[in-house]
């Protein structure tokens, strides 16, 4: 019984004292999306498009760019993907806002959508500005920033700049396989960035640690909605 009441006593005391979930979720999305931009900036005013810097055999830095989604997959037209991500990185902020001070919500949760919502958002930059601040020299030369012909896209047609590549392993396949024998493999092949990490991050805390809190979250949110409509 003492042991329980300490336990709460020092729950209340860590909510009351330390940041709250709403700042926590606003610190650790603009820390992602400066640190996601700021590496972006660099790799794409130091490398000619498709440099590959290798700092360990399994670890490089290769410049590549793309127009859709995360890993390079393009899937849908770049304008409607473009408003796709603001949509919803709105949603992710009205959630974020809606849930905070739910005391049934984990921190952990907090973090794990605020890292999702800041992936989305890191992107969105690449998107909207990267076309109209920088130049689209053919390699080896260098992008510039804000070049006189005023860039290389329109307003929300630029593309995603992608640097982290981790060559892990490759082989060829054994001639005797039906299909794909003699073929190159590598893994793993996908080029990415720090948003893409983020949101890869996020999901995966969720799914394996926050399903429970995610449940709790969208029946309090359907719960307020009733009451609303009331």
């Amino acid at each position: 019984m003492i042991e329980n009441e300490s336990t709460e006593v020092l729950n209340n005391k860590s909510r009351s004292s330390g940041l709250s979930s709403g700042w926590l979720a606003l610190i650790i999305a603009i820390a992602v999306i400066i640190a996601d931009q700021a590496l972006k900036i660099w790799v794409k005013t130091s490398f000619y498009l498709g440099e590959d810097l290798e700092i360990t055999k399994w670890f490089h830095l290769k410049f590549i760019e793309n127009n859709g989604m995360a890993f390079g997959l393009e899937l849908w037209n770049k304008l409607i993907l473009t408003f796709g991500r603001i949509i919803a990185v709105g949603l992710f902020i009205w959630f974020i806002i809606k849930i905070k001070d739910l005391k049934d919500i984990r921190r952990g949760f907090i973090v794990s959508v605020a890292l999702i919502t800041a992936g989305a958002a890191g992107n969105i930059f690449d998107c909207v500005f990267y076309g109209k601040i920088f130049s689209n020299p053919w390699p080896p030369e260098i992008a510039t920033m804000f070049p006189a012909d005023g860039g290389y896209a329109g307003w929300f047609e630029g593309r995603v700049v992608d640097m982290l590549y981790f060559p892990l392993f490759d082989f060829y396949w054994p001639e005797w396989i039906p299909g794909i024998g003699g073929t190159y493999y590598e893994f793993f092949a996908y080029i990415f960035n720090l948003a893409d990490s983020a949101i890869c991050v996020g999901v995966a805390l969720m799914l394996l640690f926050y399903s429970k809190d995610a449940s709790i979250a969208f029946k309090a949110i359907g719960g307020s909605a009733e009451k609303e409509k009331k």
